[in-house]
C-alpha cells in the first residue's frame, strides 16, 4: 500500500514530460498536485484524477497555494517547469524562468519544509568534451563552461539547486537527452520534425544526429530518482544518438511517405541559419534550423546513463518503438493534414 502520507507537487505538469511524469505518478498510485501556467486544466491533464493549481514560477506570490493546507504530508517536489529554446540570441526570459524561476521554487521548498526537491535539468548544462569522448556526470556548474543561452540559463539553475542541497536542503537532479515520445500535446522540437514531415513540409534534411529517449524512460527515470537517489547527486538519462535522417526514415515506413533522399550542405545551412531564425520570427513560427540546432546536430552527445542505470535501475526502449508511439499518438490526435497510407504504430503505455 502506498504512503498516503506522501505529496507529489510537479510543476510544468502539462508540458510533454510533466504530464507523462504525472500519469506514470498516479498509476503507482501517488497522490499529485499539478502546478501549471494554464487558467483552465488543459487537454494534456483532462481525465486525471489530479489536483490542479494555476501559477507562474517567475512570480512567486502565485506559489504558494500549490503548496498550502498539507498538514503533515511528506512532500516531494518535483520542478520540471522550462522555457526551452534553441534561439541563438540571449532571451531574458530564459533567465527569468529558469534561473529565477528556480529560486523561486527552492524558496518555497525550504519554507514549506519539502522532503526532497528534484530538478530537472539538461544535459546541455554539462560541459561538452572533446574527441566524442564519452560525457558524464559532474558537480559543478557554470555558464561560462556551456555554449547557448538555453544550456547557460540551466547550468545556472543547477548550480542553484546543488548550492540549496549543500545548505541542507534535499536535492536530486537529473539530466534528460533530447526528448521525444508520446503525450507531447505542445508539438516539441522533434514532434514538429515528425509533423513537417508527415505533411511533407520537409523535404531536405541535414547531417547530425542526437542524443534522443524516450519521455517515458525519461519518466520513470526521474520518479526513480526522487524516490531512491543519492541526496545532492545528478543523474544522466540519455540513450543513444540518433540521426534526424534516422528519425524520419523510420517515421516513412508508418506515413507512407518515401524516405527523404536529400540532404544540404552543411555548412550551406548554418551560413543560412540567422535567416531563417529571422524569418521564423517573422512569421511567428519556429524555424527547424537555427544556429544553435546546427551546433547541437554536430556537438558530442556522447552521454553515458551508466549511473542512473546502476543506481535508479534506469532502462530505455528501442527507437523504432518510441517512433512508432509516437506517429501513433500524433494520428489519434488528428495532427496530420494528411491520412496517413501505412500506420503500422500500435499505442503502448
Amino acid at each position: 500500500m502506498k504512503n498516503k502520507k506522501t505529496i507529489y507537487i510537479v510543476s510544468g505538469a502539462s508540458g510533454h514530460l510533466g504530464n507523462t511524469v504525472v500519469r506514470k505518478l498516479l498509476q503507482k498510485g501517488e497522490t499529485v498536485r499539478c502546478l501549471i501556467m494554464e487558467a483552465e486544466r488543459p487537454k494534456a491533464l483532462q481525465g486525471l484524477e489530479c489536483e490542479v493549481y494555476s501559477g507562474d514560477i517567475t512570480k512567486a506570490w502565485t506559489l504558494p497555494a500549490v503548496f498550502s493546507g498539507l498538514g503533515n504530508k511528506d512532500i516531494i517536489v518535483l520542478h520540471l517547469a522550462s522555457m526551452i529554446s534553441i534561439g541563438s540570441k540571449e532571451d531574458p526570459r530564459l533567465t527569468r524562468t529558469n534561473v529565477a524561476g528556480t529560486g523561486n521554487m527552492l524558496d518555497l521548498a525550504r519554507r514549506y519544509k519539502v522532503k526532497r526537491f528534484l530538478y530537472c535539468s539538461s544535459v546541455h548544462a554539462i560541459p561538452e568534451k572533446k574527441y566524442n569522448a564519452p560525457i558524464s556526470e559532474v558537480d559543478q556548474f557554470h555558464a561560462d563552461w556551456v555554449q547557448g543561452a538555453y544550456a547557460k540559463s540551466k547550468a545556472t539553475a543547477t548550480e542553484k539547486v546543488l548550492q540549496a542541497g549543500r545548505e541542507g536542503l534535499d536535492v536530486v537532479v537529473v539530466h534528460p537527452s533530447g526528448i521525444i515520445g508520446p503525450n507531447d500535446f505542445l508539438d516539441g522540437r522533434l514532434v514538429q520534425v515528425l509533423l513537417d514531415f508527415a505533411d511533407r513540409r520537409l523535404n531536405t534534411l541535414v547531417r547530425g544526429g542526437y542524443d534522443m529517449v524516450d519521455v517515458r524512460d525519461v519518466a520513470d527515470g526521474l520518479i526513480a530518482a526522487a524516490e531512491k537517489g543519492r541526496s545532492g547527486e545528478t543523474y544522466i538519462l540519455s540513450n543513444e544518438i540518433h540521426s534526424i535522417r534516422e528519425l524520419c526514415d523510420i517515421a516513412a515506413a508508418y506515413c507512407g511517405r518515401e524516405p527523404i533522399r536529400s540532404l544540404a550542405p552543411f555548412k550551406l545551412v548554418k551560413l543560412l541559419a540567422p535567416l531563417f531564425e529571422l524569418w521564423g520570427k517573422l512569421r511567428k513560427k519556429r524555424p527547424l534550423f537555427t544556429s544553435y540546432a546546427l551546433y547541437s546536430l554536430e556537438s558530442n552527445s556522447n552521454f553515458s546513463n551508466k549511473k542512473a542505470r546502476r543506481e535508479l535501475g534506469f532502462s530505455t526502449r528501442p527507437f523504432e518503438e518510441t517512433v512508432a508511439d509516437t506517429m501513433a499518438f500524433l494520428e489519434r490526435n488528428k495532427r496530420f493534414h494528411y491520412q496517413l497510407k501505412s500506420l503500422k504504430a500500435k499505442a503502448r503505455s
